[in-house]
This record gives structure tokens, C-alpha cells and sequence, in this order.
């Protein structure tokens, strides 16, 4: 078995389209304070630098505060972004820039239903925020009211027709909804526009569930090539091989997918499948045993065991 991949939210506005006053125009702890190319220490200290130096007020002020808190959520520091957030909107409340990061440290923690409304807020203070409609979309998604996520990416897309995530995004969604076609439409443009391997992964996921299983080996053999040294590209070709009846490959792929994630039930149990069916009984054993050692609630795989005159585990 394969299942679609958990999306993450994406990734933080940083002015959200709006003018940072004050401090000179490409000063150096400026620039590395709002910058996109910066890393997140690098980011935190320089705007570290801007709110300790006492001298920026007003949205300058929160901004630094609502950048460093960029930093922060990508440090995985949820508590100190999320008072460097309420701290920025206590300055300057109608800077969307916050809400829109507050929302994404609540989607972060599993609380969809806060996120909406720091989305909703930043939405309201800046309707052509592209990024908030896009991660509110996610929450929507996250909620599983894929209508409502679709129609945030759209609008994401509207604003920003060149925004690769949010046509990733959307394809999610219509995959969800079973739209195969709208979502192989969306996966397509979103490599258009940046080139992502796990855009690649999530196509070749549909065409898989479209019974297009050239295509889908296709992408999942992009995915391989871009990241050799992840199991999914192999678990999931690996699932392709054997849908064609291709047991020799997709056993050579689990081999591999295996190495890589030991972890994963399901490719022991497709490893074991795909060896049962060349004659292999002791290897097929032996993968089921693994399985049932990693989730011992899969009840179909203890039936192939009992089935192969095998008690379970």
C-alpha cells in the first residue's frame, strides 16, 4: 500500500507585500533581517539586532519582531515565535504580515481552527496577500473541507498566477476530491514553475490511482534520480512494478525503499506479496513476520500468514 503524503504548510510572508519604514534602505541587518536568501540564524540575529537597538517604532518594529519569528517557526521554537507575533501585532495591529505567521505557528501545533482566524484577519488587512490564502487553504485542507481549501489556492493563484506552491496545493486538493484530471493539470503547471521533486511524487500518485502506471513510474523514477537516498520514490515505483506484474522490479525496489526506511510496514508486506507470488514461501514468511512486528494491527497480513500455515505473531 502507498497513501498520498501529509502536507506541510508552506512558507512564511515575510513584508507581505508591504513597505518596512525606517532604517536605511539596504542596511546590513535590515537586509538580513527581511531578506528571503538569509538563513534563520542569520535572520533572528540581525533582527535580534534591529528590536534590541531601541531605535525602530511602529511597523518597522513589528516587523522585525514578525520576521524573527520567521526564524523561530523554522527552528521549530513555536513558543518564542509566537510571542515575537504578539508582540508585532501589539505594536502595530494591522500588519498582515503577523497574522498570516501566527496563523501558520497554529497550523504548526494542529490548531487549523486558530490558524483560519489569524488567516482571515491578515486576509482582511490585506486582501492581495497571496500567501494567506494559500495556508489557509491548507488549514481548509488539514479540516478536510477541500472546497473551501480550493477556492483559497485559487484566489492565492489569482493574485500570484507564478505561485508554484499554490498550484501544488491545489492539485492536493482535487486529488482528494478524486478530480484526477484537474489534479495532474495543477502538479504539471506547479514543475512548470519550480521544478520540485515532491510535485513529481504526488503527480505520479495520481497517475497511479489513474491506472497510468507508465506515467506514474514515470515521476516516481524522477523522484529516485532527485533523491536516491529517500524510500519513497522506491517504495513507490516498487508498488507500480508489481501493479504491472513486474515482481522481479518491485522486489528490487522494496530491497531498496527497505534499507533506506525499515520502518515502513507496508513495503515488508509488498515485498512479502511480490515473494509469495514468484514461490518464494520462506522470504514471504519472514516479510510478513516484519510487518506484523511494525503493525501488528494489520489483520490481512496475519490472515496470509495463517493462510500459509503460519501462526501470527
Amino acid at each position: 500500500m502507498s497513501f498520498p503524503l501529509s502536507r506541510t504548510v508552506l512558507a512564511l510572508a515575510l513584508t507581505g507585500g508591504l513597505t518596512v519604514p525606517a532604517l536605511a534602505q539596504g542596511a546590513p541587518a535590515e537586509r538580513r533581517c527581511h531578506g528571503r536568501t538569509v538563513s534563520d540564524d542569520e535572520r533572528i540575529a540581525a533582527c535580534s539586532l534591529i528590536i534590541s537597538g531601541g531605535r525602530e517604532t511602529g511597523r518597522a518594529l513589528a516587523a522585525a519582531h514578525c520576521h524573527r519569528a520567521h526564524g523561530l517557526t523554522e527552528k521549530k521554537e513555536f513558543e518564542r515565535a509566537r510571542a515575537d507575533l504578539d508582540a508585532a501585532i501589539g505594536i502595530d495591529p494591522t500588519y498582515a504580515c503577523s497574522y498570516s505567521n501566527r496563523g501558520r505557528v497554529s497550523a504548526l501545533n494542529g490548531d487549523y481552527d486558530g490558524a483560519i482566524k489569524d488567516y482571515n484577519e491578515a486576509i482582511l488587512l490585506d486582501p492581495t496577500l497571496a500567501v494567506a490564502y494559500n495556508n489557509r487553504g491548507d488549514a481548509y485542507r488539514h479540516k478536510g473541507e477541500f472546497d473551501r481549501a480550493i477556492t483559497d489556492f485559487s484566489a492565492a493563484i489569482r493574485i500570484d498566477p507564478g505561485y508554484a506552491n499554490a498550484y501544488d496545493n491545489r492539485g492536493f486538493a482535487w486529488h482528494a476530491k478524486k478530480n484526477y484530471e484537474r489534479a495532474v493539470a495543477d502538479y504539471s503547471r506547479a514543475i512548470e514553475l519550480k521544478p520540485d521533486v515532491m510535485a513529481y511524487l504526488r503527480r505520479g500518485n495520481v497517475f497511479r490511482d489513474m491506472d497510468q502506471l507508465e506515467r506514474a513510474a514515470a515521476d516516481y523514477s524522477k523522484v529516485i534520480a532527485f533523491m536516491p537516498d529517500d524510500a519513497r520514490g522506491w517504495r513507490n515505483r516498487g508498488m507500480v512494478r508489481l501493479l504491472k506484474g513486474d515482481n522481479a522490479g518491485g522486489i528490487a525496489d522494496y530491497d531498496k525503499a527497505i534499507r533506506l526506511d525499515p520502518t515502513d510496514a507496508f513495503s515488508w508486506n509488498n515485498r512479502g506479496q511480490a515473494k509469495l507470488r514468484r514461490g518464494d514461501r520462506k522470504g514471504a514468511i519472514a516479510d510478513f513476520r516484519k510487518t506484523l512486528e511494525l503493525r501488528p494491527d494489520l489483520q490481512q497480513v496475519r490472515q496470509a500468514l495463517e493462510q500459509l500455515g503460519v501462526k501470527p505473531p
